[in-house]
């Protein structure tokens, strides 16, 4: 089963023969991060380059791609012999402006000991004095017999003894950053942090008068980027930060020191500014395409200008040797995991299968191995709960069902409400009704039914007829159901001026955006305006040319699915999207998968009753007339 395409390059036994292995747990894992990233060998070179040369780098990419395990294993290629102690000292010229100490990894420990040994001493020598002082004054007392005198002696000596301070007071430094006993440079994610614990912040002191208050130094609280130095500082969607704070990190980088101060102007911490504290660390931002526009332009030209940005894959070439891959990635979720059993290579053989079908496309594999690290996971506390010692094909089928999406279930939950209520039909024929198909969930995600429905009415003004559309329609499928109006009058001969036609995406709540459903939408009319039913045991999907080209559109297996559970016996795709067909063997029996090229084949499978054929021969007339091969030599000049 880990094919189920007929046409593919690949057949199943040579899936489970890439290696010779029984379990999952015979594949050797790789000890180091970079190593176990699958599918994106050149971000990884690029990466390893960024790392020997301490480059910041930029990683754009879809959610779950492999971007944080990328920065992770940059930190892992950094050289942990550089790493550093930090300690923040008493300024006692300037109790405001704490100072600042750097020396090799494992030393700050030391020194904050040797000062806290001298404190204690000190604190035993003046413990020393209050007791012979005091007991001097009690039996003196006791001597002249003035007792109640000598205790309220004793006392006053005691409370001033207190009070005073000596003229040297050896106060403890804070050891601000730590790196003792460490073997790999820090990695440090800051995704979604604030500007305090990004920069640093200074703690409020509610007792700053009398002697009661924290000394200056002991409330400096290092921010991420300090605690970062000599390592990675790894920020998932930079464009979120404010731009104040990305401007605040842009000085960091550039600098690679950077002052602690109080982030909020109304505490007492905004009075306290520290030396520059070192934060010389590689920045490895990301995020997808849109997060480049929240981001400072500044601080894209630093990393573009002195590091590298990398576009990361979502998909991987289906080959024996990216399955062999995808094998080690499902060992290495079991290691990581530790509480599921390992997979058989039939087991194994699904997920790959399951990988095929999530990458959308022909001979392709996915590369969003977050989301099918949840279908590993999933399938293991499965075969855990049956006591198992093995996960089996079986276990992994039921991980499918289990397993499922949000939209998935969404999509489920439409699909029962629609038919309760009749909003869309699987049998019989209406005229300017068809079943279109879409995705919600993103270009990969669940497929829903989507029931269109067109009329078509005397204008208002004479030969000034409009396409009116409704059901949150975005900018794209606005304009592709303005190009219907182009091919209808090409195709039919209809003079569409002298109608107004209003086309309505029946309840889609979630909006609707893309071309896919030009193919749906333009049968709705043609059928509107020539009276003739359509099918509605058909389902269609299809982006649609101005020149009547059925063009190829995304998550074509999802759509077949969605068509089936909703009881539509044959479903219309387009002929160069049958490469990209993965469904369940379950639903291979339940419907009828019809490839289609052009307008014509569309409504040869979709509209019936007695004016099909009428209509069919029409458009076939107007095909001949129209001349081709007018520009076989286009002038080039």
């Amino acid at each position: 089963m880990a094919n189920n395409n007929p046409d593919s390059e690949f057949s199943n036994d040579e899936t489970l023969k890439i290696r010779s292995y029984k379990t999952s747990g015979d594949i050797e894992v790789p000890d180091k991060i970079i190593d176990q990233i699958i599918g994106q060998k050149e971000a990884v070179e690029t990466v390893k380059k960024a790392a020997k040369q301490r480059r910041n780098v930029l990683l754009i990419g879809e959610p779950g791609v492999g971007k944080s395990m990328l920065a992770k294993g940059m930190a892992e290629l950094l050289p942990p012999e550089e790493l550093q102690d930090i300690l923040v000292y008493p300024n006692m010229e300037d109790n405001h402006n704490p100072l600042i100490g750097v020396m090799p990894a494992g030393e700050g420990r030391n020194v904050v000991n040797n000062y806290k040994i001298k404190a204690k001493g000190q604190e035993e020598r003046k413990n020393m004095f209050m007791i012979v002082i005091i007991g001097l004054i009690l039996v003196i007392g006791f001597v002249m017999k003035e007792y109640f005198l000598a205790v309220i002696a004793a006392a006053v000596v005691l409370f001033v003894l207190l009070q005073m301070k000596p003229r040297s007071t050896v106060m403890i430094p804070k050891l601000l950053i730590n790196n003792d006993r460490k073997n790999m440079a820090p990695f440090v994610d800051a995704t979604g942090a604030h500007a305090g614990a990004l920069l640093g912040d200074v703690r409020h002191d509610p007792y700053q008068s009398g002697g009661l208050g924290t000394p200056a130094h002991e409330r400096v609280e290092p921010g991420m980027i300090h605690r970062a130095n000599k390592g990675v500082l790894y920020v998932d969607e930079i464009g979120s930060l404010k731009m104040k704070t990305q401007q605040e990190l842009l000085t960091a980088m550039q600098e690679k020191k950077y002052q602690i101060t109080g982030q909020s102007e109304t505490s007492s911490g905004a009075m306290v500014r520290s030396q520059e504290v070192p934060c010389d660390f590689v920045l490895v931002a990301s995020g997808n395409l849109h997060v480049l526009e929240g981001m400072h332009p500044a601080l894209r030209s630093r990393i573009r200008g002195y590091g590298y940005e990398v576009y990361m894959k979502d998909t991987m070439k289906d080959t024996p040797d990216n399955r062999d891959k995808l094998v080690q990635f499902v060992a290495q979720e079991v290691k990581k995991d530790g509480r599921i059993p390992h997979f058989s290579r039939e087991a194994v053989a699904e997920i790959i299968h399951e990988a095929q079908r999530r990458a959308g496309k022909k001979e392709a594999l996915t590369l969003k191995l977050r989301d099918l690290g949840g279908l590993v996971r999933a399938a293991g506390d499965i075969a855990k709960g049956e006591k198992a010692d093995i996960v089996t094909i079986e276990h992994v089928l039921s991980a499918k069902k289990l397993a499922r999406t949000l939209e998935q279930q969404i999509a489920d939950r439409y699909i029962v409400q629609k038919k309760r209520y009749s909003i869309f039909k699987s049998e019989g024929g209406e005229v300017g009704k068809v079943n279109g198909l879409a995705i919600i969930g993103g270009h990969f995600g669940s497929g829903i039914i989507m029931p269109i429905a067109a009329e078509a009415a005397p204008a208002h003004i004479k030969d000034a007829g409009r396409i009116i559309a409704t059901g949150k329609l975005g900018e794209i499928a606005k304009e592709a159901v303005q190009n219907v109006s182009a091919l209808i009058k090409k195709h039919t001969g209809t003079d569409i001026s002298i109608y107004d036609i209003h086309i309505q995406f029946v309840q889609s709540h979630e909006g609707v955006e893309g071309d896919s459903a030009s193919v749906s939408v333009a049968t709705a009319v043609i059928s509107a305006l020539e009276n003739i039913p359509i099918d509605q045991s058909v389902a269609l999907t299809g982006s649609l040319s101005i020149r009547g080209e059925v063009l190829p559109v995304g998550g074509v297996t999802a759509k077949i699915e969605a068509a089936a559970d909703a009881g539509i016996r044959k479903v219309l795709i387009p002929k160069s999207n049958m490469d990209d067909v993965l469904i369940e063997d379950r639903y291979r029996k339940k419907i009828e998968i019809v490839p289609v090229e052009t307008m014509n084949d569309v409504l040869e499978h979709a509209l019936v009753g007695k004016g099909k054929k009428g209509l069919l021969d029409k458009m076939q007339k107007i095909t001949d007339i129209v001349p081709k091969g007018i520009l076989q030599k286009p002038a080039t000049h």
